[in-house]
């Protein structure tokens, strides 16, 4: 069964930190990118960070600075490292994976993971 399984996620004060990961099942093959979003109430899912399988990076602005996210291609594991969080990155945090194979791309979702910043 194709899944990815997330954790890390969270409470904490502002300034602080966190670290989310996503291990993605063996059986998705192919993989060419690996993320993360995210979607507070009442917004529309976000990108946050991605990697290409050649690790070139994207960062949405909001998070360029303070957030880093890197990936395992042996382990299909990607993570997303949060400093210096704030109460607008109060989300719930999504995996994200895209597999090109046979000349398509699909996209594979984690269950997400609540973060939240609060004093």
């Amino acid at each position: 069964q194709v899944q990815l399984v997330e954790s890390g996620g969270g409470s904490v004060q502002p300034g602080g930190s966190l670290r989310l990961s996503c291990v993605a099942s063996e059986n998705i093959r192919d993989i060419i990118v690996m993320g993360w979003y995210r979607q507070a109430p009442d917004n529309q899912r976000e990108l946050v960070a991605q990697i290409s399988s050649g690790a070139i990076t994207h960062y949405a602005d909001s998070v360029k600075g303070r957030f880093t996210i890197s990936r395992d291609n042996a382990k299909n594991t990607v993570t997303l490292e949060m400093i210096s969080l704030k109460p607008e990155d109060t989300a719930v945090y999504y995996c994200n994976v895209g597999s090109w194979r046979l000349g398509r791309l699909t996209n594979y979702w984690g269950q997400g993971t609540q973060v939240t910043v609060s004093s």
